[in-house]
């Protein structure tokens, strides 16, 4: 089936998508920190790595004293950051992450979308690798391990899910 919106009008749509504030998962993720008293952490806080040899640090924004030749090496934004304890969170959505276990492939513009998702893996590994070396416990939880509202109070299942994530995160905090 062909798109209804021209190219240009496609475009805007998708431009006004927000990358954050997910509610299957950012949001839902912070709910069950706070529901678990999981404190000391902070929504996308700039982490910065900055080159061998110098202090690596949070930010919420840049430093004006800053030159030009003290700029850190490599920045990430992560879902949730715990500074004191140097560890972060992503919150990863099954289809733009390529979960093992949920994730689709869209049948039109094929190419396109298999070149677009291998990207957000590559840079998935590359981000989780550069955090590990600076010394900082990276922990990824896919979309369908975090509790979903209308299923949590029906589902057995759905409660175990949840006390096994908080572990998982506790275990990462500890």
């Amino acid at each position: 089936m062909a798109d209804v919106f021209s190219k240009a009008k496609r475009s805007e749509v998708m431009s006004r998508i927000r990358s954050r504030g997910n509610q299957d998962t950012e949001l839902a993720l912070a709910r069950l920190l706070r529901a678990n008293g999981i404190t000391g952490w902070r929504r996308h806080v700039q982490v910065r790595i900055a080159e061998r040899g110098m202090r690596n640090h949070t930010s919420p924004r840049p430093s004006p004293q800053r030159g030009e030749g003290a700029r850190p090496a490599f920045r990430v934004k992560p879902d949730f950051v715990f500074p004191k304890l140097r560890t972060v969170i992503f919150a990863d959505g099954c289809f733009w992450h390529g979960c093992p276990r949920h994730a689709t492939k869209p049948r039109h513009n094929a190419a396109f979308w298999r070149k677009k998702l291998a990207g957000n893996k590559t840079r998935d590994r590359l981000v989780t690798r550069t955090l590990r070396r600076a010394g900082w416990r990276v922990l990824r939880i896919w979309e369908h391990e975090l509790p979903r509202q209308k299923a949590e109070g029906r589902m057995k299942n759905a409660k175990n899910k949840t006390v096994r994530l908080v572990r998982r995160i506790q275990r990462a905090l500890a």
